[in-house]
């Protein structure tokens, strides 16, 4: 019996890019920082000059899925990582971005056999958001661990 598991040490020169949703930056940005530290610490160059990371920012969640796929196609990563935020208000307009960014990000990873990281927040209220981008721990750091695994895992599966 084969077991195929990631590991986070001996990751070589791993590329990885992150989309961002704008729309509640203030929660956006902070999961990108906990991101950052998390891929910096295990040994990604996160520069600003680096050849291992790119980020591209989008306007909001419902468009992650797009740039995603477009940065997943281009064959120049090993993972991509989505970050978004998506918090209910008195409209069903939450309930149509959370589940068409949901579908869209993991038809991506599906359809292009890169990973694609699903980094989106849906919480009731900005307090729950914000508890979860930092101030009470950062998921964004959660996030730079599983693209580290996933990517990891897939050079471990057989064809790859």
């Amino acid at each position: 019996m084969a077991t195929f598991e990631g590991r986070f040490t001996d990751l070589g020169q791993v590329r990885i890019a992150v989309v961002v949703a704008r729309f509640n930056d203030l929660v956006t940005a902070k999961l990108l920082s906990g991101c950052l530290d998390c891929l910096s610490r295990h040994g990604v160059d996160t520069a600003a000059d680096s050849s291992q990371l790119d980020v591209a920012w989008v306007p909001g969640s419902f468009e992650l899925p797009l740039v995603a796929q477009n940065l997943a196609r281009s064959g120049h990563y090993q993972v991509v990582i989505t970050l978004g935020a998506v918090i209910r208000g008195d409209t069903p307009h939450f309930d149509v971005v959370v589940a068409e960014a949901s579908k869209g990000i993991a038809t991506v990873a599906r359809d292009t056999g890169v990973p694609v990281i699903f980094g989106v927040l849906t919480t009731d209220t900005m307090q729950q958001a914000l508890e979860r981008a930092g101030i009470k721990s950062n998921l964004g750091w959660s996030y730079g661990l599983e693209a580290l695994e996933m990517a990891s895992l897939m050079k471990a599966l057989p064809g790859h």
